[in-house]
């Protein structure tokens, strides 16, 4: 036999078992070169990607650790979804959220009847006043919508400092404080649904005393305080809305000098 006879036949005897081992490697799940290049590619995207979430888990949890008196913005939403955000709103603006969350429509007409400048002008005046008040009672109505947040700039007192505890007690912020707000003869209530966690402000005892000394005596702070509004619960002229304490900021009454900023634990 010769060279070319010989090298035929090892073919003729080789082909088969090469049709056999790439079947038995598709039937064992082993991929072809390229698919196990893709594969490896997709294991290490995974892997990369696993990776990139640990850091971002990892770092988030040391900034919540670290600067736990620090808030970034909030990312969920208040009651119903909305997501705007008053700042230090006036009694009638709440009085106007209220009737918005609540689901219960303003009186417009009736509070633009009773608005002295309709009720005190002249008869060929009245019509254009009843106008112009109702436009602008509207467009408060209007202006409202979508809000699930409150910045609110308030007075409190602390409690003396408690060694047992580690801890003053903010009494702006119990779950007994009410905020107040009253106009067009309605009163809304503002009380806070986290309240038992809002007015735990957690201090180390080797800082309370300098804590005790730039208060002075009666204690007294300003809170600029985030609250998501989680409820409504209407009354007879008026109702009472349900926040939550986010984060707040807590400065000593006389000079305005910063104590803290604080985060309540979340329940």
């Amino acid at each position: 036999m010769n060279g070319n006879a010989v090298r035929a036949f090892i073919l003729i005897l080789v082909a088969p078992a090469l049709v056999a081992c790439g079947q038995a490697s598709q039937q064992g799940g082993v991929s072809a070169p390229g698919a196990s290049s893709a594969v490896d590619a997709a294991d290490s995207s995974r892997a990369a990607a696993s990776l990139s979430d640990a850091s971002a888990s990892s770092h988030t949890a040391a900034t919540d650790s670290s600067t736990a008196s620090v808030a970034p913005a909030p990312s969920t939403s208040g009651f119903g979804g909305r997501t705007g955000e008053l700042l230090n709103p006036d009694d009638s603006t709440v009085v106007f959220l209220y009737h918005e969350l609540a689901g219960i429509p303003p009186p417009i007409d009736q509070w633009a009847e009773a608005d002295s400048r309709v009720s005190f002008a002249s008869g060929p005046d009245k019509a254009a006043r009843r106008s112009g008040v109702r436009a602008e009672l509207e467009a408060a109505a209007a202006a409202v919508r979508g809000i699930g947040f409150i910045r609110l700039s308030m007075n409190a007192d602390l409690s003396d400092y408690d060694p047992t505890y580690g801890e003053f007690t903010v009494r702006g912020l119990a779950p007994s404080s009410v905020v107040t707000f009253k106009a067009f003869n309605q009163q809304v209530s503002l009380r806070f649904g986290n309240g038992r966690d809002a007015q735990v402000w957690a201090v180390p005892q080797a800082q309370a005393g300098a804590i005790r000394d730039e208060l002075g005596y009666g204690r007294g702070v300003s809170l600029d305080a985030l609250l998501k509004i989680t409820g409504v619960q209407p009354a007879p002229n008026g109702g009472t809305l349900i926040t939550d304490v986010i984060e707040y900021e807590m400065r000593e009454a006389r000079g305005g000098k910063l104590l803290g900023r604080v985060r309540p634990a979340s329940r």
